[in-house]
Formats: structure tokens, sequence, C-alpha cells
């Protein structure tokens, strides 16, 4: 099985790419990210003709995550019970999909460093932890991803010392990070690769794309059942180019049955 996560950073604007990419590449489970649309808005049934199941925790115009899969969705849950409260918006979306309990998640951004925004961030991040530490065990097969808007190193840094201490790169969300990390999960693409330079994202304001100036802020975290699975984590940058792209290029890890 194959899951996939992507940002895709609204899903309608999108909805023609988003198709042709599930018609050519034909992933099995499709964990979405700032989908920008309500429920009913989401474009369910184009995405259903092509045989997904799909479930969403949808906002207007911003935020959102959505799962699409080919195989059965259960135990879906909506959130994780702290978001009305902090006003962060529809950013989580958990389910069971073949025995692998998945998270999709769009971590607060936070703007700049210092920002009340920031602040929100890792507010969210620790309520985060809580949660995962309540509700979710590692012994079991576990699977957390999607857009966490942090990196983990300097490895994860087209220019490390452009980004010292900035938003994405700062030691308190990477603590933060990293927090998640100690409850009993890996960084799985670290376990296949120490390699630096390999970005998810790139800045449409500064044409990041064609000089490769890029971030890794899409991760997928594994709890040792999930990542004994893992045969690999790859980016599609494919899916990055051409015309109207999403920001974010979709990450691939591949679990053996």
């Amino acid at each position: 099985m194959n899951i996939v996560t992507w940002n895709v950073n609204s899903v309608r604007a999108r909805l023609p790419r988003v198709l042709d990419w599930l018609s050519e590449r034909s992933p099995d489970v499709v964990l979405l990210q700032e989908i920008k649309c309500l429920d009913e808005q989401f474009p369910r049934e184009e995405i259903e003709d092509l045989g997904y199941q799909v479930e969403t925790h949808g906002q207007k115009t911003y935020n959102g995550v959505a799962i699409l899969s080919k195989h059965r969705i259960e135990e879906v849950v909506r959130g994780f019970g702290e978001e009305e409260e902090l006003g962060s918006g529809a950013r989580a979306i958990g389910a069971l999909i073949e025995g692998v309990r998945v998270l999709d998640l769009y971590v607060v951004n936070g703007k700049e460093v210092g920002d009340p925004k920031y602040e929100l961030k890792l507010k969210w991040l620790e309520k985060l932890r809580a949660h995962l530490e309540a509700e979710y065990d590692p012994s079991e097969p576990v699977v957390i991803t999607g857009d966490f808007n942090v990196t983990f190193d300097d490895r994860d840094v087209y220019d490390p010392d452009a980004w010292r201490e900035k938003i994405l790169c700062s030691t308190p969300e990477r603590e933060a990070l990293m927090k998640l990390v100690e409850l009993g999960y890996d960084d799985a693409l670290r376990v296949h690769t120490e390699e630096g330079g390999i970005y998810t994202w790139w800045d449409f304001r500064t044409r990041g794309y064609s000089r490769d100036a890029g971030l890794r802020i899409d991760h997928f975290l594994m709890s040792p059942p999930a990542l004994e699975r893992c045969t690999s984590v790859w980016v599609d940058r494919e899916a990055r180019e051409g015309e109207k792209p999403s920001d974010h290029a979709p990450v691939w890890a591949e679990l053996d049955d």
C-alpha cells in the first residue's frame, strides 16, 4: 500500500491537475491539506468516479484536510478536540485504513517568529502532542503525515544561514516537532537517507522552484510497526511542474502489505 501526502493549495482551483494526477499515478491513499472549501463544496463525485472513498474536514476559504482512499476508510475522527478552543480552523483528520491508523495534519504556519500566530503554532503543536500521547499507540501501525510547516534540521533548507531562526526553521518549532517524534515515531524519510537537499515546498513569490530554493516541511512520522513495512519515501517533483501547480509536491511513502 502506498500513502501520499499533498498540500494541494485549493482542491477546486487545481481540480484538473488533481484528477489527472490521480488517474495517472493511481495512489492507494492520499491525504490532502489546504483543500480550502467546505465539506459540501469538495469535488467528491469527480474523485469518487476514480475509485476513491472520500472523507473531509473542510472550512470555507482556508485550511481543510481530506482523505482519499481506494480501501475502506474506518473510524474517522475530525480534529483533535482543541481546534475550536484555539480558533485554528480545520487542520486534522484521522482514520483507520487497512489496519494502519493514519493522521492527516495541516500545522499552523505561524506567519513569522514572534507573531501571535507563531505562538498559536507552538500551542497547537503542544496540544497535538497531548492528543497523540492520549489517543495513539506507537506499538501499532501509525502514520502521521501532512504539511508540518517545520523543517527538522538544516539538511531540509536550501540556504540554512538565510533561514536561521526564521519561521519554519526556528529552534522552538523544531523542538516542538521533535517532541512528537519522542513519543515513539521516526522521520521515515531519514530512515532511508541522510541526504540533504530533498525539498517538498518552493515559494511562489521568489520563483523558488526554478532555482530549487526549497524546504522540506511535509513529513511522514511512523511508528515502529509502520516503519518496518516502509520501503521508501520519495518526493513526486513532477507534480510540482507545469501550469498552476501547488507550491508543494506530493510525498509518497511505500508500505509493504
